[in-house]
């Protein structure tokens, strides 16, 4: 029998849901706490010392990202000094707040990797001196995981790890002077606080993140010092603890490299947000409205999960959390309507994770992609805005077609709906008063700032404070919402009206959020200041305003209710990033071993190999990869450890296989799949909390919410090929265009992969359909068939090639030459033509001159700077292929085939529901 912690997780889910359809509250509360902030609930003065520790992080992070330090020329901290006081908290109160051993399994990790790491250390040291001291630590860790602890206090010798891992961590803090004079000659205290650092990271690891993430940064590490003994194509000279000390710990190349500096500067203010809005009500008034709108329809609570989880996903970072918040008010709703333990189970989970992909937060990785793509935040956004609002437009549609198949009705409604022409009139003049709103806030608040310069930031929280007391005032005059209980007899949905207007004002932090990210464009970390600071003046307000509007009196009660609630707030906020901390200090372990090993040039060398060559094989293998990896690693700490290893290698190779591929199309590839991670068996750790929630099998859970999810795991291949759906290079009016057949395509690959159309589909029809979608998501694919996109040319006629090309177009160059490493390589560039008359002129502009040696071309020089450098040409490639573009017919009237094959299923299979009602009618 397995010790693997999901699999025990699995099991007491099923024993203690049996017979109750699910875990109460209490268990619920504990199931995220084990999973997100900690599994031990410590009361009396440790406690609270334990909250002291928590609020003084939150505090630090808010004092780091505000404007006053510079202001008073007092608390300013650089870069890596700030890192290192989070990292501290991070790690004190990991080993606070988890306790030491959660299975046989993880007790043995524990024990193992100390000793492991100890004894790896004391073989790379170069002379073998002063390293007796390296044993007493892999043992001091050993006896302090032998020992245990118990959930309910913390023994010494935990506050002993505690402790020195925090001190390890301020190190660079603390000696950033003297540390900054002797980069890359460390001295022996340097060795033995790295030493001691990286042992209690991976220990802080496996307590607050499980196994997985602590046994993949120690095989980097056993790589990095073993290189020499690995396999010939991935071998390296091997690095000794001089260079792994200094890389790993004391630069920021390691541990305190890119990833804990963006879980520093932007996640935890993003966290912290989310938190203090979820505090305030946000969270309970989202899925409120959601019921509200939707509850009625078939399958209604489904489609209402799937919306109130796209909302919470706004907030919240943890698709637990997620699953758990939401879960227990829609999954017993759910299953009242007609859908089964497991598929209630499994709709949560592919709607709560999908949360991780939604902007503006997308779990972290928009941030870091941001640093890793290097383009602006607000790219980040845009291009990967479009995908998620597809797959959850797809997710309902699932949902419904779910419905259609058991013959669901919705919950009932409190109140006579009105004529559809009433509805549907009413809907339109609210879409027209939203967007009349929004242009008038964007155009009557954008003259602002140039007119009044130094005063506009008071003049535009005056305007946000008038427009916050009114929405209050409206939703003092409906009843507070409460959630019904789900498990009553008779549930009746919420009206709509009042519940919307209940709330309107939580949505007022959110606009100082996208506004100074889009609108004012500030950094993430600025933006989330601001709009974390709103947050708090509601949360300390909203209650007695309230109060005062309904005239209820007791306003002290109602104040100190208020700064309870940002209390709990700011300590909620910084216990989530607990695992967040963690997981980006121990992933810079596994990018340092990468950029110090050069294993990513390797790797590229191996996948080749496996793939022969072939992209979407490439693709395969690191979707794969991303799945394996992601079955134990939480989402960002995946994205981090694949986009390091895997991302360099789909462009290298895709540019030498002629498919030039964005970057930023790569990293949401691989972060999409890193997110399947949380849904697939048997480590699913969302779908066991939905499980737990449920009382259905954790497994069938999972595999029915793989099956769900299967139109986002379609997603990113089709956007490394198209990469319009990304937005890129397109206009507005294309951009609405592609979305609409995007979400169509979308919607037909969703009743392919469901079996259901507007009847039971048959296995033609589901063929069919899939060619369709395939054909609306590509049509370029069938086009490029018909009439081939680009015609090739001699090497030697490069030339009349480029005066054949129009400004503006690019001309494709396959050229063959050396690596950086020396090795020769083969790829294909992309030579944009902007300007000239003649061909030469054209070449020249673009950074290029040649010359011929016989019947062979090379490239005799290539300008600095020029779109040729950009495209990755330098001198002394040898030309190998030219392909010029030639003009091609629209690759939309693919559509016209795709409409006929989609007019020709609707037309099958409404003549067999039409024959299925005459029948029903003459029985």
């Amino acid at each position: 029998m397995t010790d693997d912690p999901n699999q025990h997780q699995a099991a007491r889910v099923e024993n203690e849901a049996a017979g109750r359809g699910g875990l109460d509250q209490s268990e619920l509360d504990e199931l995220v706490a084990s999973a997100d902030t900690g599994g031990r609930n410590v009361a009396g003065p440790v406690g609270k010392f334990l909250m002291l520790v928590a609020l003084a992080w939150s505090l630090f992070q808010l004092w780091i990202a505000s404007p006053i330090p510079f202001i008073v020329g007092w608390g300013v901290f650089n870069d890596t000094e700030s890192r290192s006081i989070h990292l501290a908290f991070a790690i004190f109160l990991a080993f606070a707040a988890f306790p030491a051993t959660r299975s046989k399994f993880q007790l043995g990790l524990g024990i193992v990797i100390p000793v492991l790491l100890s004894y790896l250390f004391i073989l790379s040291s170069k002379d073998g001196t002063a390293i007796w001291w390296i044993p007493i630590v892999g043992l001091a860790v050993v006896a302090a995981v032998i020992a245990g602890s118990p959930k309910n206090r913390v023994p010494f010798w935990e506050w002993a790890l505690a402790i020195v891992g925090a001190a390890a961590a301020l190190y660079l803090f603390v000696y950033y002077s003297d540390i900054s004079g002797r980069v890359g000659a460390p001295i022996m205290q340097d060795f033995v606080v790295s030493v001691i650092g990286i042992i209690l990271l991976l220990e802080a690891t496996r307590r607050a993140l499980g196994p997985a993430l602590m046994i993949v940064a120690t095989l980097f590490l056993v790589y990095t010092i073993l290189g020499p003994q690995m396999p010939s194509i991935i071998a390296h000279k091997g690095n000794n603890l001089s260079e792994i000390v200094n890389h790993q710990w004391i630069t920021t190349e390691g541990v305190f490299g890119i990833a804990l500096g963006v879980s520093t500067s932007f996640v935890f203010l993003f966290v912290l947000f989310g938190s203090l809005l979820d505090r305030a009500g946000a969270g309970n008034y989202f899925i409120q409205v959601a019921f509200s709108l939707m509850g009625h329809m078939k399958g209604g609570p489904a489609k209402a999960a799937v919306v109130s989880s796209a909302m919470t996903g706004l907030i919240s970072g943890s698709s637990i959390a997620n699953v758990v918040t939401t879960g227990t008010f829609t999954i017993p709703l759910m299953k009242k309507v007609g859908f089964s333990s497991e598929k209630a189970g499994a709709v949560e989970v592919a709607s709560s994770v999908n949360g991780q992909i939604m902007p503006p937060v997308m779990g972290a990785a928009a941030f870091l992609m941001v640093e890793y793509v290097g383009i602006p935040y607000f790219d980040v956004v845009k291009h990967a805005f479009l995908p998620a609002v597809i797959s959850y437009i797809a997710l309902v549609y699932i949902v419904h077609l779910e419905a259609l198949k058991a013959g669901m009705k919705g919950l009932e409604r409190p109140y006579e709906p009105k004529p559809i022409i009433q509805r549907l009139i009413g809907f339109a003049f609210g879409v027209a008063f939203i967007c009349a709103l929004s242009f008038l806030v964007y155009y009557g608040m954008g003259w602002i700032r140039p007119v009044f310069p130094v005063a506009a930031p008071y003049i535009i929280f005056t305007a946000l404070t008038a427009a916050y007391i009114g929405l209050l005032y409206i939703a003092s005059k409906e009843e507070p919402l409460k959630l019904d209980d789900p498990n009553a007899a008779v549930t009746k949905l919420p009206l709509p009206g009042p519940t919307v207007r209940s709330g309107l004002h939580f949505i007022l932090p959110v606009v100082v959020l996208v506004w100074a990210l889009m609108v004012d464009r500030l950094s993430p970390g600025l933006s989330a200041f601001w709009a974390t600071m709103y947050m708090i003046f509601i949360l300390m307000t909203q209650r007695p305003l309230m109060a005062m509007m309904r005239g209820e009196g007791q306003m002290g009660a109602r104040i100190k209710e208020g700064a309870t609630d940002l209390l709990e707030g700011l300590v909620v906020g910084a216990r989530n990033m607990i695992g967040i901390g963690i997981a980006t200090a121990t992933a810079g372990i596994i990018v340092g071993a990468v950029s110090q090993t050069g294993v990513g040039s390797a790797l590229a060398d191996v996948v080749e190999v496996l793939s022969g060559g072939n992209i979407l094989a490439i693709l395969f293998l690191t979707a794969i990869l991303s799945l394996i990896l992601g079955m134990g690693l939480p989402t960002t700490a995946n994205y981090i450890v694949v986009s390091a290893l895997l991302a360099p290698v789909i462009v290298t190779l895709g540019q030498q296989n002629g498919l030039i591929v964005p970057l930023i199309a790569v990293h949401l590839f691989v972060f999409y799949f890193g997110i399947m991670a949380d849904v697939t068996p048997p480590v699913g750790l969302a779908s066991f909390a939905a499980a737990a929630v449920s009382g259905g099998d954790p497994i069938k859970t999972g595999v029915i919410a793989f099956f769900y999810s299967l139109r986002t795991a379609a997603l990113p291949f089709l956007f490394i090929f198209n990469t319009e759906l990304l937005l890129i290079n397109v206009t507005m009016v294309q951009g609405i265009f592609v979305f609409i057949v995007a979400t169509v395509a979308m919607l037909l690959f969703a009743a392919a992969t469901q079996g259901w159309f507007l009847a039971r589909n048959r296995f033609y029809e589901t063929i069919l359909l899939l060619l369709i979608a395939f054909t609306l998501f590509r049509p370029g694919f069938w086009m490029d068939m018909v009439s081939a996109p680009y015609l090739e040319e001699e090497p030697a006629a490069i030339t009349q090639a480029a005066a054949d090309t129009d400004i503006g177009q690019t001309l494709r160059v396959r050229v063959a030459g050396l690596n950086d490493l020396g090795d020769p390589i083969e790829f294909v560039a992309l030579v944009p033509i902007t300007e000239g008359t003649t061909g030469e002129e054209k070449l020249e502009n673009a950074g290029l001159t040649f010359r011929d040696e016989g019947d062979k071309m090379f490239i005799d020089d290539v300008a600095f700077g020029s779109p040729a450098a950009e495209a990755g040409l330098d001198w002394d490639q040898e030309v190998l292929r030219v392909l010029k573009p030639v003009p091609q017919p629209s690759k939309y009237l693919m559509f016209i085939p795709a409409l006929i094959l989609l007019a020709l299923v609707v037309f099958l299979q409404r003549g067999r529901n039409t024959r299925a009602s005459r029948k029903t009618a003459h029985a």
